[in-house]
């Protein structure tokens, strides 16, 4: 006898119109699943699903029910299951996530971005299918979702990142401690304690308000308050506040060079240090949570209105804020997480 010996996988093939009827049609000449499997060369399995997915309870003359198997019927659901076997899109499956996202998102005082959520979302609903954060922003853009491109105005104002900078400016003002003479341990964020300090103006105008803006390095962790003025002796008083009412928490506080921080050298009771003229990034942190900040209270806008609720409102959204940098915990977290250990 000849053998075929192939390594070529045979493929299944659904069951045509034509071999249901022909089922049905043996099965009323009285042939066996096996004799029907047979005659179709098709596998017992196979028979024995057709089947059960084309039978029907039928009543006869006498009022007494009776299961019969008919081809049409078999064909219909086969199409009707066939329809509803491709994946279903991510905004049915993952319609909890886009329905939390979208009312987060919308929030007034919003304290989550789509990465922040995300990754919140999946901490109290571990069970629940999400999509990625690129996917969402892709769904953003073709209009899927309840949300524009406008409720995510740190997206809108995102610009490509140029070179870094590598020349450092030399301290011309000198008004006081280089911020190159910090040590190693601040530089590295190793410890807790050492803030970065900044002004966040609505109206560029000297007797106009301002927000004091402290953030700590560590935790990233912020501090706002509302100052009347941006002269050097109000900024120097607010500060001097803040560290009396909890002493214990600074250690240094990096300024930005400009006047209104001309006095800070005179703080008590901690150690300040003054970044090179123009160089924001030497205080990466504060200058990142004053971007957010501005989500609340816009550029060009006088802060005479804003009201000491408001800003703690901001305050606690940022602070709330599940952060990519801190593992999604909240700075607020990490306040909590460095005051409960040892000597703090």
């Amino acid at each position: 006898m000849t053998r075929i010996y192939s390594n070529t996988p045979k493929h299944y093939q659904q069951l045509s119109a034509a071999e249901r009827g022909q089922i049905e049609a043996s099965l009323k000449d009285g042939l066996s699943v096996m004799q029907i499997a047979q005659r179709l060369g098709r596998a017992r399995s196979t028979i024995y699903r057709e089947i059960a997915r084309g039978t029907t309870l039928q009543r006869n003359s006498d009022y007494l029910f009776y299961r019969q198997y008919f081809a049409e019927t078999g064909q219909i659901n086969y199409r009707k299951n066939r329809s509803q076997c491709h994946s279903k899109p991510l905004t049915r499956n993952c319609w909890l996530y886009f329905a939390m996202l979208a009312k987060e998102l919308k929030r007034p005082f919003r304290s989550q971005s789509v990465a922040s959520f995300t990754a919140y979302f999946k901490r109290i609903h571990p069970d629940k299918p999400t999509p990625s954060v690129t996917t969402v922003y892709r769904y953003i853009d073709q209009g899927l979702l309840q949300l524009r491109n406008i409720d995510l105005p740190q997206k809108l104002r995102r610009r490509i990142k140029t070179t870094k900078h590598t020349h450092v400016r030399q301290n011309q003002k000198n008004l006081g401690l280089s911020i190159e003479k910090r040590p190693a341990d601040v530089k590295q964020r190793l410890t807790f304690g050492n803030w970065e300090a900044d002004l966040v103006k609505g109206v560029r105008k000297a007797s106009e308000p301002a927000l004091l803006t402290l953030t700590e390095r560590k935790t990233r962790y912020e501090i706002v308050l509302k100052v009347p003025n941006y002269h050097a002796q109000t900024c120097l008083a607010a500060v001097q506040k803040v560290i009396k009412q909890a002493p214990t928490l600074f250690k240094t506080l990096t300024f930005d060079n400009g006047a209104e921080f001309s006095e800070q050298s005179r703080l008590k009771g901690t150690t300040s240090y003054f970044a090179h003229p123009s160089s924001p990034w030497e205080r990466g942190s504060n200058e990142r949570a004053n971007g957010l900040l501005r989500e609340f209270f816009p550029k060009g806008h006088s802060l005479r209105q804003v009201t000491p609720e408001e800003i703690q409102r901001a305050q606690n959204a940022l602070n709330g804020k599940y952060r990519r940098i801190l593992g999604y915990h909240s700075a607020q977290e990490a306040l909590e997480n460095e005051l409960a250990q040892p000597n703090k």
